[in-house]
């Protein structure tokens, strides 16, 4: 269970031309750190987060099309950015589901936006969870790291008084790099606290 928190407060906004703090920690401390531990040659070698997917099932959707549009808000309001509706791509009688039905919703997150983000998951909501010791190192063989949150509410954007159903989501982070390796180093040093590894390991 996460704690939860009951006034709701909005993603910030981003100003154009704002540069986030994880933004210029990644050009000033991280790129000659990973460029050192790695031993690439040039900067442009060095490992990058490109963009940040939060993905949202939302399967009782079938039966209550309201639950898409909740969920749509919430997530919008999670990620500071419009999120936008997701749908079936084939029909499955069994679940009553036809092609074409919403039945979830996602977001993608780049620049600005996606370091504000990013910045706020690491230091706001993942340790609001309760009893929260680290998260696992199993990336997708890719250089590709997804994450599964069991509940909204660890986000503080989201108003314990006002929800409607406990939904879990996934947050996956594409970097340029098919190392994981070289993934997990570069997520470790933006500081996602990974299950006994300190930050600088």
């Amino acid at each position: 269970m996460a704690k939860a928190v009951k006034k709701q407060q909005p993603a910030p906004v981003v100003v154009k031309g704002y540069v986030p703090t994880l933004q210029k920690r990644y050009k000033e401390e991280i790129v000659p750190k990973l460029k050192k531990e790695f031993g690439f040659k040039s900067i442009m070698q060095v490992p990058r987060l490109d963009k940040i997917v939060l993905n949202q099932g939302v399967g009782s959707a079938t039966a209550d099309r309201k639950l898409i549009e909740v969920a749509q808000n919430e997530l919008t309001l999670i990620a500071g950015q419009k999120a936008v509706q997701t749908v079936s791509t084939k029909d499955v009688s069994n679940f009553k589901l036809r092609r074409g039905m919403p039945i979830g919703v996602k977001v993608t997150l780049r620049g600005a936006r996606m370091y504000e983000f990013l910045d706020r998951l690491i230091s706001i909501a993942l340790p609001r969870i309760r009893d929260f010791k680290g998260i696992a190192e199993k990336f997708d063989g890719k250089g590709n790291y997804t994450l599964g949150i069991r509940e909204q509410i660890i986000f503080p954007e989201i108003d314990i008084d006002k929800i409607s159903k406990i939904l879990g989501l996934e947050i996956t982070f594409v970097t340029s790099t098919n190392k994981d390796e070289e993934a997990f180093a570069l997520l470790r040093e933006f500081g996602l606290p990974f299950k006994n590894v300190k930050k600088g390991q």
